[in-house]
């Protein structure tokens, strides 16, 4: 979750409840995921500059349609993809367009049979759409990111224990990112993800995303609770994400639906 009206798929940390494999995990050599994602985020109160709950002039409704895809280069390197087309509004604006596009490259600098920690270094370009959750819409240009992540699997009863490269049990993501804007303040940003599978096919996530712009800017957190659903090669989530704290930030929340495919 990115928070508090932020684009998520940002995501950044997704897992399947088959073949699909969490953030410090990469992809195989010649193996991939698409994940396509919708989310409808509404908000009638915010969180103030002293974090405190207040009115907002009139609702904010942001809706965001994004694709996430990566592909294994090496067994420890993976290309990663994010983009999404906005529309909403709120007492002040309404607005339509592209997100934040954004490439990058996932090192695996460390892995064994139950823990893996990665690098992932990316660039973005801004697009029309609100390129931070508390922005106007159109504000902010180029940014990078720098982050990192660790993860640990636990074998299930049904699970028999980890892949080769991945979790196949159940598992815990954390991840810590730098990000450096233009037009826009610099931030840091917290991640963290707990997946538990409930037999072969399903799969709980529980997601936590917070960050902070620099200079005492804005704060936010949002939580995550979804199911996974396995169709062979193919997975559907369906969830709810909701601000639960945050400094000028709108208190959002809403469905999340976001249909895999491995390949």
């Amino acid at each position: 979750m990115r928070l508090a009206g932020a684009p998520l798929v940002a995501m950044a940390v997704l897992a399947g409840a088959g073949p699909a494999l969490a953030g410090p995990w990469t992809q195989p050599r010649g193996q991939g995921q698409w994940i396509v994602k919708y989310e409808d985020m509404r908000a009638d109160r915010g969180f103030d500059p002293d974090g405190s709950l207040a009115d907002l002039p009139g609702e904010r409704r942001d809706r965001v349609a994004g694709v996430f895809a990566e592909y294994g280069v090496t067994d420890r390197l993976t290309v990663q993809f994010k983009g999404d087309w906005q529309s909403g509004e709120d007492a002040f604006v309404d607005y339509e367009g592209r997100g934040p596009a954004e490439i990058g490259v996932t090192w695996q600098v460390w892995r064994d049979e139950r823990a893996a920690a990665s690098l992932y270094v990316g660039y973005a370009d801004g697009g029309e759409g609100r390129n931070a959750g508390y922005a106007v819409p159109g504000a902010g240009d180029s940014d990078w990111e720098v982050r990192a992540s660790v993860g640990r699997s636990f074998a299930g009863p049904s699970s028999g224990g980890l892949g080769r490269w991945g979790p196949s049990g159940s598992f815990i993501d954390l991840q810590a990112a730098r990000r450096m804007r233009q037009g826009l303040p610099d931030e840091t940003r917290i991640d963290a993800t707990v997946g538990a599978h409930l037999n072969e096919d399903w799969m709980v996530l529980a997601q936590a995303f917070g960050g902070q712009a620099d200079d005492g800017g804005p704060r936010w957190l949002s939580v995550e609770a979804s199911v996974v659903r396995d169709f062979g090669g193919w997975s559907l989530q369906a969830g709810w994400r909701h601000a639960v704290a945050g400094r000028e930030t709108p208190e959002s929340g809403g469905p999340v639906v976001a249909l895999w495919r491995r390949f």
